[in-house]
């Protein structure tokens, strides 16, 4: 069993392409009319394109509801994991992206999340050594292998 597509639900689609494909770098899959807006699919640079992430219109009262909690109470839509914070967190500065939380450590992880102005809060990460160890030592304990250049930025 594999994940294809994860849905993000955005506000206005055309500011999330913008800001998902020129500020993040992810590359635009597919876009298709649907109803009141489009199915537009987005996929990271160094992943495997196979997993989209589906940028959808929050047209139901329901989704925007949720949408508007979840963000008040500062919980990410996504993860996004990169190799160095430091330079991604400088390059964003740089692109006038708002931080809702500056770059913190939880121990196997240094992380922020940011507003991606499409009405969601994105948290982006780094694994420290200690974090990429447990990984592993899990992925052997599950018979697993990494998966080369996953989601990352």
């Amino acid at each position: 069993m594999r994940i294809q597509k994860c849905t993000l639900y955005v506000d206005d689609q055309e500011k999330a392409l913008n800001f998902y494909t020129n500020i993040l770098g992810f590359e635009k899959k597919s876009e298709k009319p649907m109803g009141d807006g489009k199915m537009l699919a987005i996929v990271a640079p160094q992943g495997n394109d196979n997993l989209e992430l589906h940028l959808e219109l929050t047209f139901m009262p329901e989704s925007r509801r949720f949408q508007k909690a979840l963000y008040a109470k500062g919980m990410p839509q996504a993860e996004f994991e990169v190799e160095n914070l430091e330079k991604e967190h400088a390059t964003l500065t740089i692109f006038g992206v708002r931080f809702e939380k500056e770059p913190f450590s939880t121990g196997d992880a240094t992380r922020c999340m940011i507003d991606d102005t499409c009405g969601n809060l994105i948290e982006i990460y780094q694994k420290n050594p200690r974090g990429k160890e447990r990984q592993k030592r899990n992925n052997n304990r599950l018979g697993q292998t990494a998966v080369p250049g996953g989601a990352h930025l």
